[in-house]
């Protein structure tokens, strides 16, 4: 089973495109989801932070205070380093438990919806990589009009990212959506060369643009 990296940033419309691909019955992993779930309530990597940082980033009924360790591990990079080393782990087992699982129901296509893909090196480890672009512009636009705050605060959140340029440079695949465009039909474009055996681009070539 091809495993596909899907990327984006603030207010491309990465979300949208992952709904049209689910719609058309291709899996598609949230590792936002596998995150939150790693440390649930009677995981190993609780029970490990736990240990590691004390019973005072669980709440009363024993599930992760995410505020309190975010308290600790943003004042801290050695804290952060340490987190990163009890959870990283775990989700890449539970990526590769769900992609097993995955190629076992018969899928021969899945997407690993993650955010912050090659800021933590993920690309490498992927088949190839798409990403979701928007000019800056449009998505400071966006971004006001949906959080209803000022272009300054728009731009201070669109700064804590990779450019999403940037990552359309390293990108194998670039869905266009400057224009709120219906991504259904670059959807199925996608999927059918995906299908046809398009993968990784060559070093410094365009990538394919939708």
């Amino acid at each position: 089973m091809r495993l596909v990296g899907l990327t984006g940033g603030i207010a491309t419309g990465k979300s949208t495109f992952a709904a049209a691909l689910r719609a058309r019955g291709v899996p598609v992993i949230d590792a936002d989801a596998l995150a939150r779930a790693v440390v649930d309530p009677g995981t190993p990597a609780l029970a490990e932070i736990a240990r590691v940082f004390g019973p005072g980033v669980l709440d009363a009924q024993g599930a992760l205070d995410r505020r309190g360790l975010g308290a600790i591990v943003f004042a801290d990079p050695e804290a952060r380093r340490r987190l990163e080393a009890i959870t990283h782990p775990a989700i890449r087992r539970a990526m590769a438990d769900e992609t097993a699982r995955l190629a076992a129901l018969g899928h021969d296509l899945a997407f690993y919806d993650v955010p912050l893909l090659f800021e933590v090196g993920l690309d490498a480890a992927l088949d190839s990589v798409v990403v979701v672009w928007a000019p800056r512009d449009v998505q400071r636009a966006r971004v006001v009009r949906r959080d209803r705050i000022t272009a300054a605060e728009a731009d201070a959140r669109l700064a804590a990212q990779l450019p999403i340029d940037e990552k359309a440079l390293r990108a194998d695949f670039v869905v266009d959506n400057a224009d709120e465009d219906d991504l259904g039909p670059k959807a199925d474009v996608l999927l059918a060369d995906l299908r046809r055996g398009l993968g990784r681009k060559l070093p410094n070539a365009p990538a394919v643009r939708y």
